[in-house]
């Protein structure tokens, strides 16, 4: 591997091993005010909730690397100690994207970008109308990293209400991953669409204890056909299959049936023709069912001991 020491390259050069690498990031679009009146919106990929109780959400204001000037967000967030967080969907991405140019302090990014400004209830900044969330905020501090250009600027903000569009909530009352079509920022130009395909559900109850990977047996541990994620569905679970649901499975299973009839004098490509019919399994969702099959040849061998 490549050692990289940020001390020994340009920041501008740390800046993007840093950020490709530290993907996908949320994006907070933060709207302030200045003391003019005038109507401030930037998006910030240094972002994520901190804290539930109380409700805290951070984001970070870097310095330039250019010339090691900052932003307007900051000296506005420095002046009145307020904004909104909007989150960015792929509907206003590139709305957003038009935001993000370094426009004179006197000239509001949201008429440059055709965004809407509308009023907020608990605080001076404007929500994004087309944001689906927005979060209005006091900022509780501000934390500077450094001096140089590069160095952030850490703004801890207490939530003091949000507001969600109707469209994006799903009849648990919980937000739709799919409906809400969250945008979120790699390295460079690069992007990410929250939604279809790119979803994926891991479901894994912190609470309890699961069997883990050093109580996996060695021949699942040592095969060539499943990956750590395969390996990880099986030690994900908290018990192995009982030895009655294995037996069911060699004696109403024709395909199992079919494995231990060719290869059955054969304990090496057994197991493999087993590990992939567990791998099928385990493509189609069947955890339990692909356990089982990658069990069998346990039964087998303390059968024949």
């Amino acid at each position: 591997m490549r050692k990289i020491v940020p001390s020994e390259i340009a920041t501008k050069d740390w800046y993007q091993f840093m950020v490709g690498a530290i993907a996908p990031r949320p994006i907070a679009f933060v709207s302030t005010i200045d003391e003019n009146g005038v109507a401030n919106v930037a998006p910030y990929s240094f972002f994520n909730a901190f804290s539930a109780d109380p409700p805290v959400l951070v984001f970070s204001s870097n310095r330039r690397v250019s010339d090691n000037t900052t932003k307007d967000t900051l000296h506005n967030v420095e002046l009145n100690q307020e904004v909104v967080i909007n989150v960015v969907n792929h509907a206003m991405v590139r709305q957003m994207a038009i935001a993000s140019i370094s426009y004179p302090a006197d000239v509001s990014e949201f008429e440059k970008s055709g965004l809407t400004a509308i009023p907020s209830e608990e605080v001076a900044p404007y929500r994004v109308a087309e944001s689906p969330v927005q979060f209005e905020c006091k900022v509780s501090e501000i934390i500077p990293l450094g001096t140089d250009g590069g160095a952030g600027h850490l703004v801890i903000c207490k939530v003091l209400c949000m507001h969600v569009e109707e469209a994006v909530i799903d009849d648990r009352g919980r937000i739709d991953p799919h409906k809400i079509d969250l945008v979120g920022r790699l390295g460079r130009g690069h992007y990410v669409r929250v939604s279809g395909d790119a979803i994926f559900d891991v479901y894994q109850a912190p609470e309890e204890i699961a069997l883990g990977f050093d109580n996996l047996p060695t021949h699942l541990l040592s095969s060539t056909v499943f990956t750590g994620n395969d390996l990880a569905q099986f030690a994900g679970q908290l018990d192995y299959p009982n030895q009655e649901s294995v037996e069911d499975l060699i004696d109403l299973d024709s395909n199992i049936q079919n494995l231990l009839e060719i290869y059955g004098e054969d304990d090496e490509q057994l197991l493999e023709a087993l590990h992939k019919a567990a791998k099928v399994a385990l493509n189609q969702g069947q955890v339990d069912q692909a356990f089982r099959i990658a069990m069998v040849f346990e039964l087998i061998d303390m059968d024949e001991e």
